[in-house]
C-alpha cells in the first residue's frame, strides 16, 4: 500500500492504561496478538499476558538461564505464527518461544565475529521475516535469516554517519528501510536494507526533536517515526522525512486492576489521596514504543509498571488534496 501524499492530523488521544505493579513490572516491550491478548515483556525475565480489559492471564516465561528463560530481556517480536522472539543482552542470544511459553529454539553466542553477539537489544523483521539485530556492545547492526544464519552487518564504533555508540532500538518499514536508535549518540539513523546511510534525526538535549538516550523506535504504515526518548521520559513522533511532529509525556489513568487493588487496600488508597496526581500520569523511562495496524500506540511505561495506549487519528491525503511543501510555512486556522 502506497504512503499518502500527506496527513490531516486530527489528534492522537490517550485511550487507556493496562497493568500495575507486581503484574507488569518493569515493562520493556509489548506486542498485541491476533486474539487481542497483549504480551508484556518485563525486564526481570517474565512475559505477562493481559487482555484488553486488563485481566491478568499470568506469565508464560520467567527469569533464569535455562532454555526459554531470560536474564536481561530487551525486545520482543511476534511472527506470523504468533511465536515470540526475545533478545537477552545478558545471555547474548535470541530465543524463540510459542505464545504459550513453550521453548522452540535459540541462537547466538558471545563474541564480535560474524553472527556473534555482545549485548543484543533491538530486533526487527523485514517483509521476509529475516531478522535485524542491534548488536549493542559491538556497535553494529547484524542481519540474520530467521533460522539464525548470518547474512550481513554494518556499522562500527563512532559518531559519524553510519557509525554507532551502543545502538538500541531497531525497526524496518514497509519499504525495507531500517531505523536504528543510536543510544549514546542521542540520535536515530535511517538506512537502506543494505546498510547505506540515508538521514539522521536528533542530537543531545531535551528540546523538541532532541534526545537523551533514545531506546525503542518504530514506524507506522504512514511512514511516521516514533522514538522512546527514555532519558527525557517521553515518546516523540516524527514525519517520514524526519520532521518533529509532537511529543507524548504521559496521560495515564488508573488501570482497572489498579482501581480494584486500591479499593481493597486502605493505606495505599490514603497515600494516593495525599499526593499530587500530576506526576502519576507521566511516562517514566519508556524503553520501547509499538504501533499496530489500527494506529494504536502502545508505550511500555518502564518506571511505572504499566502500558499506556493512544489512538492515532489521521486522514490520509492524495496529491490533489494538499499543496506541495512550502519554503516558509506558517500554520493558521480560520
Amino acid at each position: 500500500m502506497a504512503r499518502p501524499a500527506g496527513l490531516l492530523r486530527a489528534g492522537f488521544p490517550y485511550i487507556k492504561t493496562l497493568g500495575m505493579r507486581r503484574v507488569t513490572n518493569s515493562s520493556v516491550d509489548v506486542v498485541m496478538g491476533r486474539d487481542k491478548i497483549l504480551y508484556v515483556l518485563g525486564r526481570g525475565g517474565d512475559v505477562r499476558r493481559m487482555t484488553w480489559e486488563d485481566e491478568d492471564l499470568g506469565p508464560i516465561a520467567g527469569g533464569g538461564r535455562d532454555d526459554g528463560k531470560f536474564v536481561w530481556p530487551v525486545a520482543m517480536l511476534m511472527d506470523r505464527h504468533e511465536n515470540l522472539w526475545i533478545t537477552d543482552e545478558a545471555l547474548h542470544r535470541i530465543t524463540l518461544i510459542t505464545r504459550e511459553g513453550e521453548f522452540l529454539r535459540k541462537w547466538g553466542e558471545y563474541g564480535d565475529g560474524d553472527g556473534q553477539l555482545n549485548g543484543p537489544s533491538g530486533i526487527a523483521f523485514d517483509a521476509d521475516e529475516n531478522i535485524y539485530v542491534s548488536d549493542t556492545l559491538n556497535h553494529r547492526v547484524q542481519k540474520f535469516t530467521n533460522d539464525g544464519e548470518f547474512l550481513m552487518k554494518w556499522g562500527r564504533h563512532g559518531q559519524g554517519d553510519g557509525e554507532f555508540d551502543m545502538p538500541w532500538g531497531i525497526a524496518v518499514d514497509e519499504l525495507g528501510d531500517v531505523y536504528v536508535s543510536d543510544w549514546r549518540n542521542d540520535r536515530v539513523q535511517k538506512f537502506t536494507a543494505e546498510g547505506e546511510f540515508i538521514f539522521k534525526i536528533g542530537g543531545s538535549g531535551s528540546g523538541d526533536g532532541e534526545f537523551i538516550r533514545p531506546a525503542g523506535v518504530c514506524v507506522d504504515k504512514d511512514g511516521d517515526i516514533y522514538v522512546a526518548d527514555c532519558g527525557n521520559d517521553r515518546v516523540q513522533l516524527f514525519s517520514a522525512e524526519g520532521r518533529f511532529v509532537e511529543k507524548f509525556l504521559g496521560d495515564a489513568s488508573l488501570s482497572r486492576s489498579s482501581v480494584e487493588y486500591l479499593i481493597n487496600n486502605a493505606r495505599p488508597l490514603r497515600l494516593r489521596e495525599m499526593t499530587s496526581l500530576e506526576r502519576q500520569k507521566r511516562l517514566r523511562s519508556p524503553r520501547s514504543v509499538r504501533v499496530d495496524d489500527r494506529g494504536r500506540m502502545f508505550v511500555p511505561d518502564f518506571g511505572s509498571f504499566r502500558v499506556q495506549i493512544y489512538q492515532k487519528d489521521a486522514i490520509p491525503l492524495g496529491p490533489d488534496q494538499i499543496d506541495a511543501p512550502l519554503r516558509s510555512p506558517t500554520l493558521f486556522t480560520t
